[in-house]
């Protein structure tokens, strides 16, 4: 037989043991909760994107040490927006809450536009010169276009390829006015419209923006650029 005193000791390990397992495990954060919670705030941020978005969330370990949590507040990163793959922060409202980055990736699905045609530098565009494409748009290059308003009566800065997409970038207000042009001098007022003369532009100018001109008689006169090189006067 064992001495007691071991015996006591034995008896007390078994005890602290059987203590131990009996303890609950420790309450792990539902990975599901999360995952809701930060689909819920990518569907709001995306909202008035044009397309049709998808979302990807990254996964969280099951068995993560993380303590289960009712409420959560997400967040991007400072200066990051709901576009292509990025990070979101998700942070337990609780006192003394936890706080963790979970991957995402959001794609955007819709129609963009691309040269249906080359397109030469310079070169007004018209809506013959565009076709769609469809795809996730927060794949291709910043600032592609959309629609096809946004791309019509504007001037090529760079030469296109066909099937390349567009860019704002690729385009600028065409002229309405150029330097040393001639132009139509319109007089407009309350109720009235005449035309002034002929003159000569001074200055480039697109739709909407101040052009000065020199009239026949030598008199310089300012108003506003409208196409097909008319200059109004408004008084």
């Amino acid at each position: 037989m064992l001495p007691k005193q071991k015996l006591l000791q034995l008896l007390t390990s078994l005890l602290l043991l059987l203590l131990l397992f009996c303890q609950p495990a420790a309450a792990h954060q539902d990975p599901l909760a999360v995952k809701n919670a930060v689909d819920d705030f990518l569907r709001i941020q995306t909202q008035g994107f044009p397309g049709q978005a998808e979302f990807t969330v990254g996964s969280i370990d099951p068995r993560n040490n993380l303590v289960a949590c009712a409420s959560f507040e997400v967040a991007l990163p400072p200066g990051a927006r709901a576009w292509g793959r990025t990070s979101v922060s998700v942070r337990c409202q609780a006192e003394k809450g936890w706080k963790i980055f979970v991957p995402v990736q959001i794609r955007i699905m819709g129609n963009y536009l691309v040269a249906a045609r080359p397109l030469s530098q310079g070169q007004i565009v018209l809506e013959a010169d565009l076709t769609k494409n469809s795809g996730d748009l927060a794949s291709l290059p910043e600032g592609i276009l959309t629609e096809v308003d946004q791309a019509i009566g504007k001037s090529i800065t760079q030469s296109v390829a066909a099937g390349r997409p567009l860019r704002g970038d690729m385009l600028r207000q065409a002229m309405a006015v150029q330097q040393g042009q001639s132009v139509k001098v319109l007089s407009k007022g309350p109720g009235f419209q005449v035309t002034a003369g002929d003159g000569r532009a001074l200055n480039n100018a697109i739709d909407g923006q101040v052009v000065q001109a020199r009239m026949a008689n030598g008199h310089i006169v300012s108003g506003i650029a409208r196409p097909g090189g008319v200059v109004e006067v408004t008084y």
